[in-house]
């Protein structure tokens, strides 16, 4: 996750604190260790959802998928969890608000200080559900779109998705739940990302993160339908303009990237030409920060318990937390994958293994790169920089 809003324009945001360290005053000199640092977990507490996204990575349907975990188990997970001190749970589906239990798991969490955050499509956002978001405390409430009206309502498979979507989005807004969109990339939805920032300015909303497509689930399908390189470099400089836009009206808009770190490279590039005087202080961050995360800084758990490097690596497991606490499992290297995410850098081939500029992006996201080639260790297709720009 590439935070643009503070790279961009040198300003705070809210979510610095998880993904720079809680004082942003006094960072080290060096990234955390994987013994050091604890992942963001996003768990996929049910399966179910209401709506059949053609990009869904967890190919979801609107029916019961027996075996997930049940309260309890999820309360011991949560306990695991706090005990570990990752920094926050992101409840995930499916549609978590399909679950019966999500507000007690969400308050659990929360009691025991771990920062609970909810993923979903908005559509069964009412009032009331804001309300109770609210009252318990939940940090912040991502709602998925895919586009405008049209390209939405194709993509989530439900003509009047996108305006209980919007509706959901008003209603977080009116109860006081900070609120943000959830928007990734591809070739149907493309032309309409001017139309998904101004919405921000239009409807008033603090926070969106642009996804990249990865290619898994049903959106292994997609591979096809991903934007190509120029595309891409086109996109991310209408995501960069938009942010200072904002900054520059003094609209506080968080905006950021997520699942291409070529971005950070990118950002950086365009920082050490055009504000050569903050390029030392942005390189700072970036390395701080280390680029791609899975099997480090992000962690999955699915509806079933099964442990993932990230929520889109659901054909390799780790292990389950019925069996053992996740964070043993976390921590355990003996398993060839985990300890190659925890120290890749010696494993990477092609153009990864050559960049100049590998400690800001860590090789970028291996799952897709095992989508494509069949080699987990390859380059990641979606890099679009040159080779005369990473220095190879």
């Amino acid at each position: 996750m590439l935070g643009v809003t503070k790279l961009l324009c040198g300003i705070t945001t809210p979510s610095d604190a998880l993904r720079y360290g809680r004082d942003l005053s006094r960072l080290p000199s060096e990234p955390l260790s994987y013994k050091e640092k604890r992942p963001i977990v996003v768990w996929n507490m049910i399966r179910r959802c209401n709506l059949k996204c053609i990009h869904c990575y967890s190919e979801s349907k609107d029916r019961d998928y027996p075996g997930e975990l049940t309260t309890e188990e999820g309360k011991e997970l949560i306990e695991d969890l706090a005990n570990f001190n990752v920094p926050s749970i992101l409840f995930s589906g499916g549609e978590p608000l399909i679950r019966k239990d999500l507000f007690e798991l969400a308050r659990f969490a929360i009691e025991r200080g771990v920062r609970a955050v909810i993923s979903t499509n908005g559509t069964l956002i009412t009032p009331s559900v804001a309300r109770e978001i609210k009252e318990i405390g939940v940090s912040y409430v991502g709602i998925s779109l895919d586009g405008l009206e049209g390209t939405n309502d194709r993509f989530r498979g439900k003509k009047g998705a996108f305006k209980e979507a919007l509706r959901g989005i008003r209603h977080c807004s009116d109860a006081g739940v900070k609120v943000g969109l959830r928007f990734t990339l591809n070739s149907y939805n493309y032309n309409d990302l001017p139309a998904i920032l101004d919405l921000l300015e239009n409807e008033n909303i603090p926070r969106c993160c642009v996804y990249h497509l990865v290619y898994s689930g049903r959106g292994s399908k997609l591979i096809k339908a991903d934007i190509s390189h120029e595309e891409t470099r086109h996109a991310v400089d209408i995501i960069f303009d938009k942010t200072k836009y904002f900054h520059s009206r003094g609209m506080t808009k968080e905006i950021l990237t997520v699942d291409n770190h070529t971005n950070a490279v990118y950002l950086y590039l365009k920082i050490k030409k055009e504000q050569p005087e903050r390029a030392e202080e942005v390189l700072r961050l970036l390395r701080w920060n280390g680029g791609a995360s899975s099997g480090i800084g992000i962690a999955n758990v699915d509806n079933l318990g099964n442990v993932h490097a990230n929520q889109f690596w659901k054909h390799y497991s780790f292990g389950n937390v019925k069996e053992r606490r996740f964070s043993e499992i976390w921590m355990d290297i003996s398993d060839p994958l985990m300890a190659g995410l925890k120290d890749r850098k010696g494993l990477l081939k092609g153009r990864c293994s050559r960049c100049k500029y590998l400690d800001i992006c860590n090789g970028n996201f291996r799952v897709r790169a095992e989508a494509v080639t069949g080699d987990v260790w390859e380059s990641d297709p979606a890099c679009y920089l040159t080779d005369e720009e990473i220095g190879i």
